[in-house]
């Protein structure tokens, strides 16, 4: 019970400090400029690429490819990555072209957590198994001791208030979570996780 309470209270940390990042990303966006990389001249485009995978901007996030952006960059609060963040706010398709276009599976945001242990949190089925089919490492441990399977081991009851904080929280940035969804989501992902 002390060890699920630890994993409640540390999933919270985590994810308290994903969303003053995330906040932080939208910002930073109004002041980017247009410029042009390599020799094809290739654009990126005027959003940064954590804004574009957080709007679902899927055209720009492949313009930033293209262009030769970093896919593995930190944002600065949390340490998020594109792909993390594509996993926070349920984006499979922009998800799939970051892990097809070689980002790290195993870079960890400030919280020692991957990519793996934001979607399995936030019981996204199919991007879990979009990082699993590409070999996403499930031991990795974050910086609290828990594999990505652990951060659904607690029981829903008690992360509910969580999970209704952060729909509150994130909601204003198109976060979205059913937490019915959730609810049956969380078993799933831990048996693929196994």
């Amino acid at each position: 019970m002390k060890n699920a309470m630890k994993i409640q209270v540390r999933c919270l940390a985590i994810i308290c400090v994903m969303v003053i990042s995330l906040t932080s990303c939208l910002e930073k966006s109004k002041n980017k400029k247009t410029t042009a990389i390599s020799k094809k001249e290739i654009a990126k485009p005027s959003i940064d690429i954590h804004t574009a995978v957080l709007t679902g901007n899927l055209k720009a996030v492949k313009q930033h490819i293209e262009a030769g952006t970093d896919i593995n960059q930190k944002e600065a609060m949390s340490g998020s990555t594109p792909l993390m963040s594509a996993a926070t706010f349920n984006k499979p398709e922009i998800a799939k072209v970051l892990i097809n276009a070689n980002a790290d599976l195993s870079v960890k945001n400030n919280d020692g957590g991957t990519a793996l242990h934001t979607a399995a949190f936030f019981g996204r089925i199919e991007i879990v198994q979009l990082l699993i089919d590409a070999k996403a490492d499930k031991n990795i441990r974050n910086n609290y001791g828990a594999t990505a399977r652990e951060t659904v081991m607690v029981d829903y009851a008690q992360m509910k208030p969580i999970y209704e904080m952060l729909i509150q929280q994130l909601q204003p940035m198109g976060f979205t979570l059913d937490l019915n969804e959730l609810q049956k989501a969380r078993p799933v992902v831990a048996m693929m996780l196994q």
